[in-house]
């Protein structure tokens, strides 16, 4: 039954099955794929962190290295959320047809792309364990909070994948996903606390950077990686909250105007 493209999301627990689906063919992938999603953020924690690290010091009073991986495993999860809810789910809903399938069960395109955006947060969850587990490992991180961070990234997972449906709705083909990358994520990492301070950067960019969703993220894992609660929740807990909120429905209509069309 068609619906408006507008319309508020009309969603079923069909959406576990979907999810189930996509963690069955995954597992056949799961050492590979963690490699490749944790790879970069690790590189850069042993190359700037320890590299780097020994010539900076400390920064806000934290070994550059604490300071750095704090802000990594951030990187880690908005990444591997947005390369699952883009190229994986691009190949699901465009290449394969795997979506036009499920949808001749008695599954709703409204429950696929919520499915796909609870995936990609969970792949995102993995990752962030996965590098929290390197942290203690290393003795970068063994403070009791860190498991308080993990329901954090959860959420980080599920505003960046929504954000990235909005792509992937968009996408004609996987080179568009370049351009999402290069002109939206790659700046937002140097522009979010995860290299060095944001009292570093020009007023005006504060402002800016202190609106965006890896910001966010940063301010409340950061705390909780070091061992305290962070001390502002509710505003960086509301940036991430509206931008998964807004991003998913956008996603949704745009989802929508898709395969109505087609």
């Amino acid at each position: 039954m068609l619906i408006s493209l507008y319309a508020a999301p009309r969603l079923s627990p069909r959406i576990w099955p979907v999810v189930k689906r996509n963690l069955l063919v995954w597992q056949k992938l799961a050492v590979p794929s963690l490699i490749g999603n944790i790879a970069e953020p690790l590189i850069i924690l042993v190359a700037f962190g320890y590299g780097l690290g020994s010539l900076v010091g400390e920064v806000q009073g934290l070994p550059y290295i604490l300071f750095l991986a704090s802000g990594s495993i951030c990187m880690s999860a908005m990444n591997a959320a947005s390369f699952e809810a883009l190229y994986s789910a691009f190949s699901r809903m465009h290449v394969q047809k795997t979506w036009d399938g499920i949808m001749n069960a008695p599954v709703a395109l409204d429950d696929i792309v919520l499915a796909e955006m609870l995936w990609a947060a969970l792949k995102a969850l993995f990752s962030a364990i996965a590098i929290a587990l390197v942290l203690a490992v290393l003795g970068i991180s063994r403070e009791p909070t860190l498991l308080l961070a993990l329901p954090v990234l959860f959420l980080v997972g599920i505003t960046f994948s929504s954000i990235a449906l909005v792509f992937n709705a968009l996408a004609k083909g996987y080179d568009f996903f370049t351009y999402y990358f290069t002109l939206v994520l790659t700046p937002m990492t140097f522009m979010s606390g995860i290299y060095f301070p944001l009292d570093q950067l020009p007023g005006w960019l504060q402002l800016l950077s202190r609106a965006l969703p890896l910001s966010a993220a940063v301010e409340l894992v950061r705390p909780l990686v070091i061992g305290h609660w962070p001390p502002d929740v509710l505003r960086p807990l509301a940036v991430l909250l509206a931008y998964a909120v807004v991003g998913y429905y956008v996603a949704l209509v745009l989802t929508r105007r898709r395969f109505f069309k087609s």
